[in-house]
């Protein structure tokens, strides 16, 4: 069984993660799809790869059942594991790159409930840390986009990082959403915020995409079946949310936004894919069900 799917930069590359432990490499030109490569070094069943910015080379993560992030890079056609992080103890669920601006950081959700920050160093190393982040289980994570709601400059202007932000929220068994922000003077992750909407687990969160427009969007999708739209007007204002739509008819898994922002995209356990907008009135409206042809 495929568990995930992902699409490199420039969607000229297929990763996929499956039960057999194995990670395919696929090059895509147009319509065709041709197998380039078998990544074998997992032990375990693969729940998720996710690629890095092109800027660092050609590199992937997965995570695994077993606990393990593996982190491959392609060099001359032939894929080789950079790094192993084993500092979990229960299966990692999630991985995904930060937002390039901020350097080749690594963060990774796990079911004994802990995030772990994995950062590249110039000297070769990788740094790791943990957040104590879901007592009883993290089934996702995913950053928040570099630019600051509202600031509509480049990131990269001026001092580094004076116009960027780093963020990440996560997705509980204990059915909440947190939000994490790293803290310059004590060099730590604490937590900003803590979403409380829904009744049992949190399979997904995803951040929009933001080119600096003051308000931020979350998405988040349960096992209750729902899925919540949290809004934040500016910076400083408190979260609210709303859900999308009525129930939905079973576990909803995956949520993820378009690149502009403005379409989500939700995957439901019926087999059925529904793209959402925001209309101007401020309602979500639903835009087409995909389904798998027969």
């Amino acid at each position: 069984m495929i568990h995930d799917a992902r699409l490199d930069y420039y969607s000229r590359r297929l990763a996929t993660a499956s039960s057999d432990h194995t990670i395919k490499i696929f090059n895509i030109d147009g319509d065709n799809q041709t197998l380039s490569h078998t990544i074998t070094d997992n032990t375990a069943p693969v729940w998720q790869v996710a690629w890095a910015h092109p800027k660092f080379g050609t590199i992937l993560a997965s995570s695994a059942y077993d606990g393990r992030v593996l982190i491959f890079k392609e060099h001359n056609g032939n894929w080789t594991k950079i790094h192993e992080n084993n500092k979990h103890t229960a299966s990692v669920n999630s991985v995904a790159w930060a937002p390039h601006e901020l350097g080749a950081i690594l963060a990774c959700a796990s079911s004994d409930g802990k995030i772990s920050i994995l950062e590249y160093k110039d000297d070769g190393s990788w740094d790791t840390q943990l957040i104590d982040a879901h007592g009883i289980g993290c089934n996702s994570v995913t950053w928040a986009p570099a630019a600051i709601p509202g600031c509509l400059v480049q990131t990269n202007g001026g001092h580094p990082h004076v116009n960027s932000v780093k963020k990440i929220v996560s997705a509980g068994c204990d059915n909440l959403v947190k939000i994490w922000g790293w803290k310059e003077e004590s060099k730590s992750w604490q937590e900003e915020e803590t979403l409380d909407g829904h009744s049992d687990w949190v399979r997904d969160v995803a951040w929009a995409p933001n080119v600096g427009l003051p308000k931020s969007y979350l998405a988040s999708c349960s096992q209750d079946k729902s899925v919540l739209i949290w809004t934040q007007e500016n910076p400083t204002a408190q979260w609210t949310h709303k859900a999308l739509g009525e129930k939905f008819p079973d576990v909803v898994w995956r949520v993820s936004w378009s690149l502009s922002g403005n379409v989500l995209a939700v995957s439901c356990g019926d087999n059925k894919i529904t793209l959402w907008k925001e209309s101007p009135k401020g309602d979500w409206e639903l835009l087409e069900t995909l389904e798998e042809s027969a």
